[in-house]
């Protein structure tokens, strides 16, 4: 019979304080990327009300590239 195993009110608040870091990280990352991308890829001067489609191409590879990168780093964290 397997021994019935509860996490302690420690180990639960562990568990939760790891869980906001990695929030806490994963806005911090989203933000950076948003604000970079963005910097990166769109006019100073908006001239439509709508991304264009070189803008839009911009924007893709960036969020991509940036994703790539944050998840090589988290990895070599770990």
């Amino acid at each position: 019979m397997a021994a019935n195993i509860s996490p302690s009110a420690l180990d639960k608040e562990q568990i939760f304080g790891m869980a906001e870091k990695e929030m806490e990280y994963r806005v911090e990352l989203f933000n950076k990327m948003t604000q970079t991308c963005f910097n990166k890829c769109v006019e100073n001067r908006y001239k439509e009300s709508e991304l264009n489609m070189g803008e839009n191409s911009c924007i893709d590879r960036c969020v991509s590239k940036y994703w790539h990168l944050a998840l090589s780093e988290l990895h070599l964290r770990y």
